[in-house]
């Protein structure tokens, strides 16, 4: 068959980089999966809803990150409902800064520009509801057009801050002739803002000045690869580090100056306020790094963002727009290492054990166990990926990633990411990876046990079955003493993985250790149903 539309669309994902492509077909992009059907070098996995299938590629973004890979992942979506259906998914993407490339086919040329003209699928402005979304929205109206419109908007998903990027293809374009050259070359770079010389001449001279400073360490540290950097920024500052969710990872968890990631702790929230200079580094201290916009920083804040919008967005800071990586670099450059005397190391340990007490006070033992039982059952290097449930609540405060990278929905919040996002992972470490959801979460990612065994990814997923969401009956019942609306009739997951051909167990708190593990151990799918309530820990702020 000659080259067609889709051909080039392919040739320019291939040429810049992608060699895996997360997708679902509809009609509108035929032409685009006949092409991929015939591209040599690209893997393409496919997914039942396409929500899930963002999830997915998303968690394959973030492992491609972690691994220094080239991280712009391509997903493609059929037009109006499919479309649609991956935005919520997307939102995810654009908050954690995740670069996904999605390439949404369109109504033929004929039909755009709200001409309403009755095709199927069709919307008045089908980019005009992404771009809300989205980083940056693209069009192509001709074949001619392909190359350069993907070229821009690989350079839009890979320049700092990260995030999704979407491009339109109509029908017509995917399936028609290709009318330009074989495309074997193309070039396209990202870029990084750096902050200038006087800025960070002023941080450091604040930094100087610090009696008491501590460092807040944000996603935005992991994205640019700075843990090296943070580590001996913190230990020439002699300075307490605390981890965000999405900065887990960014600091060894057992350092004697790591405060780790009790960010919904009091003791941590009075920690940050209490710092003389705040060193923010990727994070713009919102909802979830600021135990829910209750830190009041009484000292001054220095941060340090690649997104310009979140500098000064909750504070008055001095604000450095800037790859992470490079302002701390640029700032350990400008200071002396301070002399060891043990303060700091004091500090963080009198934290960690007002955090320990406060645990202890509390009826968690259960969970506190079942939590660690899960760690203890994670190989070296094995990837995490946790929906939103009571178990991945804790986790965000308790999990140690040291050897165990961990991802989750922190940044939108959407149910269903856990499972989806460990097969994206899956297929770009080869496994094993642990997922984690609550009965409700996994409820969203039933179907995409199908992509599990149609593509043998090597992903166990733990499903802690508590009868309904989890953590949305203890916000409600610590705010109103009664919850509504979050009991729910549910399947037997264990049968249910078994009508798919997976392997099942259900488990239980005191040999959980065993059953993660032992699937962990084995290839291919693999499901542990864990039926327990959990609690939460008692939030120190207003739920």
């Amino acid at each position: 068959m000659s080259r067609i539309g889709g051909d080039v669309v392919v040739e320019c994902l291939r040429a810049l980089g992608a060699d895996t492509v997360f997708g679902l077909p509809g009609q509108h992009a035929l032409g685009l999966f006949e092409a991929l059907r015939r591209a040599a070098g690209v893997r393409v996995v496919s997914g039942r809803v396409e929500n899930n299938v963002v999830f997915a590629a998303d968690g394959f973004a973030r492992e491609r990150l972690a691994a220094g890979g080239c991280a712009v992942t391509p997903v493609v979506v059929s037009t109006g409902p499919g479309a649609l259906l991956a935005l919520s998914s997307l939102q995810e993407a654009r908050e954690s800064s995740v670069p996904l490339l999605v390439v949404a086919s369109q109504v033929p040329v004929a039909g755009l520009g709200g001409a309403r003209r009755g095709f199927l699928h069709e919307l008045p402005d089908q980019g005009g509801v992404a771009a809300g979304v989205v980083k940056s929205v693209h069009r192509v109206r001709s074949v001619e057009q392909v190359p350069g419109v993907l070229a821009q908007a690989w350079s839009s998903a890979c320049s700092v801050p990260f995030g999704p990027v979407w491009v339109e293809v109509p029908q017509d374009v995917l399936a028609g002739p290709a009318v330009v050259p074989v495309v074997e070359e193309l070039c396209a770079a990202g870029s990084v803002p750096v902050a200038g010389g006087s800025l960070l001449d002023a941080a450091a001279e604040v930094l100087r000045g610090a009696v008491s400073p501590v460092v807040l360490a944000g996603g935005g540290v992991v994205r640019s690869g700075a843990q090296a950097s943070l580590l001996e920024l913190a230990e020439s500052l002699r300075a307490p580090v605390v981890c965000t969710v999405g900065g887990k990872g960014a600091f060894p968890w057992g350092h004697p100056l790591s405060a780790q990631s009790w960010v919904e702790d009091a003791a941590t929230t009075e920690l940050l306020a209490s710092a003389d200079v705040l060193v923010v580094l990727g994070s713009g201290l919102g909802e979830l790094s600021s135990n829910y916009h209750s830190l009041r920083p009484r000292g001054r804040v220095v941060q340090v963002d690649a997104d310009v919008g979140r500098l000064g967005a909750n504070h008055r800071v001095l604000g450095l727009h800037s790859d992470v990586d490079a302002a701390v670099r640029g700032l350990v450059e400008r200071l002396s290492p301070r002399a060891v005397d043990g303060r700091a190391e004091a500090v963080v340990a009198g934290l960690l054990a007002r955090v320990r007490g406060r645990l202890d006070a509390q009826d968690l033992g259960v969970e506190r166990r079942v939590l660690a039982a899960v760690r203890e059952a994670l190989p070296v290097g094995a990837v995490s990926c946790w929906d939103m449930t009571v178990l991945g609540y804790w986790a965000w405060s308790a999990w140690d990633a040291d050897g165990a990278r961990m991802h989750s929905a922190q940044g939108a919040g959407g149910l269903g990411f856990g499972f989806p996002a460990a097969l994206g992972a899956a297929v770009a470490s080869g496994g094993p990876v642990l997922a984690v959801s609550g009965d409700g979460g996994a409820m969203y990612g039933l179907a995409e046990l199908a992509v599990a065994v149609q593509e043998g990814l090597d992903v166990t997923w733990l499903i802690v079955d508590d009868g309904g969401y989890g953590i949305l009956r203890e916000y409600a019942q610590a705010r109103f003493g009664v919850s509504a609306g979050v009991e729910l009739v549910r399947p037997d997951f264990a049968a249910v993985a078994g009508a798919f051909g997976v392997r099942a167990v259900v488990s239980a708190p005191e040999r959980l250790r065993e059953d993660v593990a032992a699937e962990l151990s084995r290839p291919g799918p693999g499901v542990v149903v864990l039926p327990r309530r959990l609690g939460m820990f008692a939030a120190s702020h207003p739920v």
